[in-house]
């Protein structure tokens, strides 16, 4: 094996480790996804300067995507998502000019899981899932 060639040795440690952290934030998702369907989080919305239109669409593409990450069905355009909503509440809700500031503002959970989202984009839905079993999936769609 060559230095610059990456290589996934294919057992089922890495599967079920692979789906493990697709689980795993799919399921903060979920969780998080559900207090945004009650009308006053688009009250809090309008409160940090973003229109409250983007409340259902907000909470939908969280929940779903949490689904869609757990099921291994749609992971790519699920993470691509996600990944958007985390940088939104990095920069936007959290605020940049926090980001090295002495004050918690909790980015920083944020940006782990930014970090594992693009790792799910990168390797796609792995062998654990529905994408694998169901063969007629196109593959741009894992």
């Amino acid at each position: 094996m060559k230095v610059t060639e990456a290589t996934i040795h294919e057992n089922t440690l890495h599967d079920i480790t692979h789906w493990g952290i697709r689980a795993t934030i799919g399921a903060i998702f979920i969780f998080h996804s559900i207090k945004k369907f009650n009308p006053a989080w688009g009250e809090w919305l309008l409160g940090v300067g973003l229109p409250a239109e983007l409340q259902l669409p907000i909470a939908l593409a969280e929940f779903l995507g949490g689904v869609f990450l757990i099921a291994g069905v749609l992971t790519r355009i699920s993470g691509g998502i996600i990944a958007i909503i985390l940088l939104g509440a990095i920069f936007q809700i959290k605020g940049l000019e926090k980001f090295s500031g002495s004050t918690f503002t909790g980015w920083e959970f944020d940006l782990v899981m930014l970090a594992a989202v693009l790792s799910i984009i990168v390797a796609g839905p792995g062998r654990v899932s529905i994408a694998q079993a169901v063969k007629r999936i196109p593959r741009y769609l894992h």
